[in-house]
């Protein structure tokens, strides 16, 4: 635990405060967050606000990457950086290896020793075939359904009964020794809130976006019911996409009703079958399936390794295509600005390069950048110094930052246009709900200082502080934190399977939501705690936050920074 005079030492390096909420005790704000009922639709929301004055709007583009790289040449450089506070690699020890091996086969063993039990003596009511009905699952993953991930499952799926703001509502449930079934108690456990996507804290109640939000409620009512081709789509839409599109340097964008379906629907009519993608090992499941619905070919490069992608590049030009080794029609290159189980930032500047040099597509999925990353939330392009001309389609999503639903993918106008026309979730999804469009549309202006305030600025200072001291604070307990220090997404690497759920539920008997990753989601000797961090979040939270943290690690026995004799 750091002394008071390391944390004031700590605290001194700091930039000047940003505005804070009103100090408040936890259990204070618990109270107020779980028993407060929402507003009435009729009670005006923006009468508090102040004005002091627009904050200056994203101009022309030259003049931003001229500001960009005048801050970039003044920022430390990755080198730097890296002997600063070295990057953590992920990859477990030989003696962590060998105790998660352990670990499987201890439950594993004791798996096939219940399954004989079962078999010979009480019959497994999970196993009794219901007439009419075909099995779900067989054989391995049946085994492992059953076996390994019911044993753990209530880690997962938690219900909550208050917003996913700061501080949550966690529902307690109890369960048979089984976890075969939940029962709800009644009690709600008050969280710090480290398990929600909420980076700039919009799912909080900002007066004017609610109030906006509320009118386009009124007025539009609760769907779409249609396509965009078929009247879904609102003025509240056509304009979101205006402004993202503006926002983010394209010429135009397209949106989407879910995230996960923008790279799902949108990649499949992007690539003939004379196009190479070539992706990054760890890209999200989305884009995994977004290019399995295409009929493009696909390679897979080392996980955030450029020599990795420039090698995969150079020899597809080589070879060509299968068989007839033509050339191929194009090659496209598929990454992601931060990396949503490793927290790492894309190094795009390196990316382009290699996009430039071979004549290379370039596709950024900006869903965990974008309103995360840049002074002004714009992304990885903005974070980078890199002109948002050099990235041809950037993706991103309204989930993470502004506190809605839905995505977007934007590019030249042409290629949206033809995204319009040919991409499946286009011709026969329902548009975004005007009401979830008005909140993003909200959000992006209040991020860019059209609401006439500082909110949106502040929240985008305060979401970097908030990521780095924790980040730094659990470095200094010992912890094997991976990312980097802008990144809002904080894995703590936990690696076996036992450690896993314990992490969990010595974190909520602490009154801190967090969650946990385990195979299949990651590899089997690399699971973690996954915390993600918020603008919404005070001083006085991250501090609870890593104090319970930091006990939990005692513990469970999570120290991995420490050298093995030194561990507890």
């Amino acid at each position: 635990m750091p002394t008071a005079v390391e944390l004031a030492a700590h605290n001194a390096k700091l930039p000047p405060p940003l505005p804070e909420p009103a100090a408040e005790d936890f259990e204070s704000a618990c109270s107020d967050e779980l028993s407060t009922p929402p507003t009435a639709p009729g009670t005006p929301r923006n009468a508090s606000l102040a004005a002091p004055g627009k904050v200056p709007n994203f101009a022309a583009r030259a003049s931003v990457a001229a500001d960009l790289a005048t801050k970039e040449a003044t920022k430390p450089t990755r080198a730097a950086k890296a002997h600063e506070a070295p990057e953590a690699e992920a990859a477990p020890s030989m003696g962590i290896f060998i105790a998660t091996i352990i670990g499987y086969i201890t439950m594993i063993g004791w798996g096939l020793i219940r399954e004989g039990f079962r078999a010979v003596f009480v019959a497994d009511p999970d196993l009794q075939p219901t007439e009419g009905f075909a099995k779900l699952a067989t054989g391995a993953t049946d085994f492992f359904s059953r076996r390994v991930y019911r044993r753990i499952r209530d880690c997962w799926n938690r219900p909550i009964n208050t917003r996913a703001g700061r501080v949550i509502g966690v529902m307690e449930r109890k369960s048979d020794p089984g976890n075969r079934k939940f029962e709800l108690t009644g009690n709600t456990i008050p969280c710090v809130n480290l398990a929600s996507y909420n980076y700039l804290g919009f799912s909080e109640d900002i007066p004017s976006v609610t109030e906006d939000n509320l009118t386009a409620l009124e007025q539009y009512g609760t769907g779409a019911c249609a396509s965009s081709q078929e009247g879904g789509q609102s003025q509240v839409l056509k304009e979101l996409e205006v402004e993202t599109a503006q926002f983010v340097g394209k010429e135009a964008a397209v949106v989407y009703a879910m995230g996960f379906v923008t790279n799902f629907s949108g990649l499949a009519p992007l690539f003939c079958d004379q196009t190479l993608v070539v992706s990054d090992s760890l890209n999200h499941a989305s884009l995994v399936l977004g290019i399995r619905a295409s009929v493009g070919r696909v390679k897979v490069f080392k996980h955030n390794d450029l020599g990795s992608l420039e090698r995969t590049v150079r020899r597809s030009i080589i070879d060509g295509q299968p068989r007839t080794h033509r050339k191929w029609k194009r090659i496209v290159i598929l990454v992601e600005g931060i990396y949503s189980m490793e927290g790492e930032i894309l190094d795009l500047p390196r990316v382009v390069e290699i996009k430039k040099k071979y004549r290379c597509l370039l596709y950024v999925d900006e869903a965990h950048s974008i309103g995360a990353l840049g002074a002004t939330g714009r992304g990885v392009c903005e974070h980078c110094g890199v002109d948002p001309a050099d990235v041809d389609l950037l993706m991103g999503t309204y989930t993470k930052s502004f506190g809605s639903i839905g995505g977007y993918i934007a590019g030249p106008a042409k290629l949206i246009a033809d995204l319009k026309r040919y991409s499946g979730a286009s011709l026969v999804g329902d548009t975004l709900h005007s009401a979830a469009a008005q909140q993003a549309l909200s959000s992006l202006k209040v991020m860019q200082g059209k609401d006439g305030t500082t909110i949106g600025r502040d929240k985008i200072a305060r979401l970097k502080d908030n990521a780095s001291f924790i980040r730094e604070e659990l470095r200094k307990r010992d912890m094997l934190v991976l990312g980097e220090s802008e990144s809002p997404v904080v894995p703590v690497m936990v690696y076996e399977y036992h450690k896993l759920a314990m992490f969990s539920r010595e974190c909520l008997k602490r009154n801190v939501a967090v969650v946990v990753v385990g195979y299949p989601a990651t590899d089997p000797f690399e699971m973690r705690a996954r915390l993600c961090i918020s603008a919404a979040h005070t001083r006085a939270d991250m501090q609870r936050a890593i104090d319970a943290i930091d006990a939990v690690a005692d513990v469970v026995g999570v120290r991995y920074a420490l050298p093995w004799p030194f561990r507890k």
